[in-house]
């Protein structure tokens, strides 16, 4: 009776396997740990703010014609514009933490071996992201400026450049290209977890590159020099993702390897 009534030994996977209520429940607690996060690195970052601001502003300022100026339109924009420079620092100062949550909401539907590529993760995402910050800091900003500003040189017309307008404007292009830099390693542990290869990403390159120009569409403002500045870094990282899968993905003499032994236990047990 005693035996009969002790419940069997559940399968460690499936005690990580929860109601929908309790993912819920879980999102919502990894949404305030980043919120802290965010919330303590704009604490960090508004003290300095002014200096923050200078140095936000030298791409524009740099493209910027002769006789045109920032300006503040607004009574609150300045205050605003401080605002948005504090919170921006705060997510590329939360953003490691912001990866971490990330992969842990999703860790209990990977395997054991697959948990351990937590840290690697986490630095290569943070990596990949600055990296697409600074690209489009460096590279987009001083080029589409000074392409976009070139209409107002020469002519009668003088560029007077809202503070708040741009820094939304920049954030927003500043944060889509460190998002989509993250490409290449969301392919990488796709392919180390054989969810994903490099054939099917090749044999699917046309669509890849119908979606790329959509986003950059929708992700940039409506010029299509400031497009094709996002689509292009974009469809080489899309490349480049090919190139990684094909190297850490699954090899296709071990996926036959791991097919190998049924097929041969099949074998003796049917001959016997």
């Amino acid at each position: 009776m005693t035996e009969a009534s002790t419940p069997p030994p559940q399968d460690p996977e499936e005690q990580e396997k929860l109601p929908f209520t309790a993912h819920l429940e879980e999102l919502r607690q990894r949404l305030i740990k980043c919120a802290v996060a965010v919330v303590a690195g704009f604490a960090a970052c508004y003290g300095v703010s002014d200096r923050l601001f200078t140095f936000f502003v030298q791409p524009l300022v740099a493209a910027l014609p002769e006789g045109s100026t920032l300006a503040m339109i607004r009574v609150q924009e300045g205050f605003l514009t401080h605002l948005k420079i504090g919170f921006l620092g705060g997510i590329l100062l939360a953003s490691p933490v912001i990866l971490y949550q990330a992969w842990k909401f999703v860790a209990p539907g990977l395997y054991p071996h697959e948990k351990r590529y937590v840290w690697p993760f986490v630095g290569t995402a943070t990596l990949f992201f600055f990296a697409g910050v600074t690209f489009a800091f460096t590279v987009v900003f001083p080029f589409g400026f000074k392409f976009l500003l070139g209409y107002a040189a020469g002519g009668p017309i003088q560029a007077s450049i809202s503070i708040d307008a741009y820094v939304g404007f920049a954030i927003k292009l500043l944060l889509a290209f460190g998002v989509v830099f993250e490409l290449p390693v969301i392919v990488f542990f796709l392919a180390k977890m054989g969810l994903i290869t490099h054939a099917t990403l090749s044999r699917n390159r046309g669509y890849a590159v119908v979606i790329i120009f959509v986003a950059a569409a929708v992700l940039t403002p409506p010029d299509v020099v400031t497009q094709l500045m996002m689509a292009g870094p974009l469809w080489i990282l899309y490349e480049i993702s090919i190139l990684v899968a094909r190297v850490f993905g699954p090899k296709p003499d071990e996926e036959g390897e791991e097919d190998e032994p049924e097929e041969t236990a099949d074998g003796p047990a049917a001959a016997g």
